[in-house]
This record gives structure tokens, sequence and C-alpha cells, in this order.
């Protein structure tokens, strides 16, 4: 079997496999992404779009800032609903002029895609990953024997199936770059092999929708109500973006425009400023479990893992695009000063580097959930007790430059 070699196989074609292929690209190197949804459908999942500012420097270093910066919507901070009350946060004013850019994450895909192809990038859509070999070389130490090809040898081997049918097919490569999320084929065939999973299951899951409804508000709104949590957002003037707590396993069936509308004027229309939430057609309308997860390393050999992959985190905090961009960039990186000047330092620091982060992340992710959800059995004194941290998070100055600087990214690293 004659099988072609690249310097690394990407799989996945999400915001993190889409920026590692343009930043490798940038530097040199070799990729083939490999991703087994279709183009059209790769670019129309819709999904979280708040950018930390470190993650709009990363998308405007690979040249794909300016529709961003066109149509982003800056955000110098955002509004807590709680209470009976209403409460601002404001993030230049707490976090040394940091803000927030609301940009949808299909649009950052679709910017990706363009900009890799025009290169010339190598993205192979509708190619399902069937298995990989090879990728215990260079567990416990450096990077050997790298530059050749051929299974049980100087690399790894990538199989997929073009449209999931047909013959199977092969990469050679020095590494493996697992950036197809939490139910990727490379996750499953990294199992056993020394990873530790941590999970959390949240009692509670989001109730979303896409509206064709203009924005009222010009900020987030994060609401506590006693019926549960919302959220409003946007990712247009003229498109709204808003959740609801639910149970994880609810059915949509039980869920009607009228419903979902009378709901979201109950949880965010409240405050007395006489704030109103437009309403239109709903585009699109999903449940999703809240869930964490964490897998360590993220590093396996020659296989190296970013993004949802590697870890999951509430949306409640706003952090799984940020921590995908921030993954690939320090892989990128480390991918680079290892072809051009034989260092494998980075490689070796990969994991830990990142996993730090990324508990970070999880930390701040759960206390905002903690502090924004009701629990389905909590009690009249843990109520309280979670309304009492809010306020003391928007009223102490520590406590606000805290959350402030955790939310635009700053205690990342």
């Amino acid at each position: 079997m004659n099988v072609p070699h690249v310097s690394v196989v990407i799989v996945g074609a999400g915001p993190a496999g889409l920026l590692l292929s343009r930043l490798l690209r940038m530097r040199g190197v070799q990729s083939a992404l490999l991703e087994s949804r279709s183009r059209a459908r790769a670019e129309g999942r819709i999904r979280a779009g708040v950018l930390e500012p470190g993650t709009v420097q990363i998308l405007e270093s690979a040249g794909v800032g300016d529709r961003m910066r066109r149509e982003g919507m800056p955000h110098r901070g955002v509004e807590f609903a709680f209470d009976g009350q209403r409460r601002r946060l404001d993030f230049a004013e707490n976090a040394d002029g940091r803000i927030i850019t609301v940009y949808g994450q299909h649009e950052v895909v679709k910017d990706l895609i363009a900009a890799n192809l025009a290169d010339g990038g190598d993205l192979r859509f509708e190619c399902e990953v069937t298995g990989v070999e090879g990728v215990e070389g260079g567990v416990e130490g450096g990077v050997e024997g790298v530059g050749g090809s051929g299974v049980g040898g100087s690399g790894a081997r990538v199989f997929f199936r073009r449209n999931g049918a047909g013959e199977a097919e092969a990469l050679d490569c020095d590494f493996i770059a697992a950036c197809d999320g939490f139910h990727g084929a490379c996750g499953k065939s990294a199992a056993g092999r020394r990873r530790r999973v941590f999970r959390r299951e949240h009692p509670y899951g989001w109730l979303g929708i896409l509206a064709r409804a203009p924005a009222t508000r010009e900020e987030l709104i994060y609401a506590s109500h006693e019926a549960g949590f919302a959220l409003y957002s946007m990712r247009s003037p003229e498109v709204t973006r808003l959740y609801l707590q639910c149970a994880p396993d609810e059915d949509l069936a039980a869920w009607p425009d009228s419903r979902v509308w009378a709901e979201l004027r109950r949880r965010l229309e409240f405050g007395g400023d006489g704030w109103r939430l437009a309403e239109g057609e709903i585009l699109q309308k999903s449940v999703a479990a809240a869930r964490s997860f964490m897998a360590e390393p993220m590093r396996v050999g020659r296989m190296f893992f970013a993004g949802d992959a590697a870890h999951i985190v509430p949306p409640t905090g706003a952090k799984g695009l940020n921590l995908a961009a921030a993954d690939v960039r320090a892989l990128a990186a480390a991918l680079g000063d290892f072809y051009r000047r034989g260092e494998e330092a980075g490689l070796r620091e990969y994991s830990d580097g990142r996993l730090r982060r990324a508990w970070r992340a999880q930390r701040f992710s759960a206390w905002m959930t903690w502090m924004l959800h009701r629990a389905p059995d909590e009690s009249p004194f843990e109520t309280r007790l979670r309304m009492a941290e809010l306020d003391h998070a928007l009223t102490a100055p520590a406590m606000r430059r805290v959350l402030a600087l955790n939310y635009t990214g700053e205690f990342g690293e």
C-alpha cells in the first residue's frame, strides 16, 4: 500500500482544526485536514460567539480578522439580572481596558475555511477517520525518528473513508492533531492509553434559540430567576441568540414558540427599567446538556489534543472557543519550532501548559454556572447563598476585577 506522507494530520474542521491548519501553513509546516462533515454542515453549525481579546488577536495574526472587525460587535461589559435588579459589569473599567467581541463561531469557521482554501490548504471534507496507528512513539521524552513514514517505524498512520464508504485510505504523518471534539475518533483511539478522564454531568441543560429579531440591548444579559437561568445575546443587529435553563433531557416538543417567548420574557424582563425583549421568527431551536469534561494528558505520543477533544466547559463562562484558539496557538508554535530548529521543548510542555489554562477555565465556568443556575432540588438557603455570591461578585471592587479579568481571559495563561 503506497501511503502518502504529510508532516501533520489534523482531524476535525471546527475552529481548532481550521485555525491550526492556517497557523501551520503560515509557519511552512505541511498538514492535511480530515473532516467527516460536508463543508456546508461545518459552516452551518451555530454555536457560541464570545471572543476574548486574546482570541481576536490570534485570528488577526492568522489573517482572518477583516470580516470579524467589520461585523463583530464589541462589548464593553455585560449585565446581570437577579433578585429583582439589574447590575452592569464594565469590563474596560475593571479589566484594564479589555473588552469582548461577539462574532458567531460559524462565521469564524467560514473565514478560516475560505482563507485555508485560498492559500492552497489541504482540507478534505466528507472524510471519516476510522482509525489511527503508530501514535505511541515519543511518549516519555523526545520525538525520535520524525520525518519518515510507515506504521511502527518513525511515524503514525491515519485511516479514513471518503463519504463514510468506499475503500479505506490512509495518510502517514509525523504527528496527529486531534481536533475532532468530544465524540471524535481520536479520543476513542486513545482510550486506555494512560489518559485520565474527569467528568461532571450538570442537572440542567440549555434550550437555545436563534431568532430573526432585532437586538434591543447592546450587551449580554445573564439572568438568574426563580424559574431558572436565562441568557440574552445576539449574533448580529438583526439576529438574537437566547437561552433558557431546562432539564438536560428536555423534550423540544414541549416548547412551542409561544412558550419559549413567554418564558424568556418572564426571566429577562425585570429590573424596573421598562426594557422589552423583541420577538421574531425562531430559526433554530435545540437543547444541550451542560457538562464538564477534561482528559489528561493532552498528548499521547505523536497525538496532540486540542479544543473539545481535550476539554469541555459549561457555556456559562464563554470559554470553549477561546480555549480552543489558545490550544492551537501553542501547538502551532511548538510544531513550528520543531520543524524549523529541531526544538522539542514546546511539544514536551504542551500538555502541562494547556491543562493549567483549561482547569482555570473549568473553575471559572463552574463558579459562573453555580451562581446563575437554580438546581432542581435547591433549598431556599442555597438560593439566598447564590444571590449573596452574585451581589458580592458585582459589588466588591476586588471581586468585580476578578470576574472581569476571568471573563475577558486575562487570567487564562
